[in-house]
């Protein structure tokens, strides 16, 4: 059975596309290749190898997907606090990644006994991560957020900066009240959500006050750190 579509929205030409459907937007979408012929001609600019990156959340976070692209030669330190900046940082966690068995923390730690020896994120995603690599993200140790990433491509192009782009990001989730089945749900349960993620208590602000968690409710944002912790968006 396929994965599920979900909707976003081409940051070039504002259209809505599928996470099926969006790749190949992208590589002949008419607005991207305006924006970056007009890139090419400014003083500021070089060109530099580039990655694509799919970011997708994991079961009911699915929802939540970027297309992103940055300099091949950023560090995972650069894409963490991306990841963090768009989608994540609530409270200051602690976040990791996993490439092909080896872990990269924010803070390294090295531990015989447990078998655990962690490497930096200074490490540059074009030496560990070639195109078509898959590998994960964690942040938050305790309310974790977890993501799964994959370098789509490399390509040759002009960039003014060094910044991440985003390329397409989903829009946000139409979920209907479980309460009334009438308005859409603006709200989700904190207290519910570590119980059961892949099926979470969404309810519209009024049911939200019947619920029996009445003072554990978050605002429903687009982000797939939605509920968790203290995020709000």
């Amino acid at each position: 059975m396929p994965a599920p579509a979900f909707p976003g929205t081409c940051s070039f030409c504002g259209e809505t596309f599928t996470t099926r459907t969006i790749k190949r937007h992208l590589t002949n979408c008419v607005k991207r290749q305006e924006t970056e012929a007009k890139a090419a001609r400014s003083k500021k600019a070089k060109t530099l190898p580039l990655y694509q990156l799919q970011v997708e959340g994991l079961g009911f976070f699915g929802k939540y997907w970027l297309y992103i692209e940055l300099p091949a030669d950023a560090t995972l330190r650069n894409l963490d606090q991306f990841l963090r900046d768009v989608w994540l940082e609530c409270c200051g966690h602690l976040s990791a990644f996993e490439i092909a068995g080896q872990r990269y923390s924010v803070s390294p730690m090295n531990d015989p006994f447990f078998g655990l020896k962690e490497r930096s994120m200074a490490a540059k995603l074009r030496d560990i991560a070639p195109p078509g690599a898959k590998f994960d993200y964690e942040y938050d140790f305790g309310t974790t957020s977890e993501l799964k990433l994959k370098v789509l491509s490399e390509r040759e192009g002009p960039r003014a900066n060094r910044a991440v782009q985003v390329l397409a990001r989903n829009a946000p989730p139409e979920v209907q009240c479980e309460g009334c089945k009438q308005a859409p749900a603006t709200e989700i349960c904190a207290e519910c959500i570590y119980s059961g993620p892949e099926d979470p208590a969404l309810f519209c602000e009024a049911c939200a006050e019947e619920h029996e968690h009445e003072d554990m409710f978050l605002p429903l944002v687009n982000s797939p750190r939605t509920g968790l912790c203290g995020y709000t968006g």
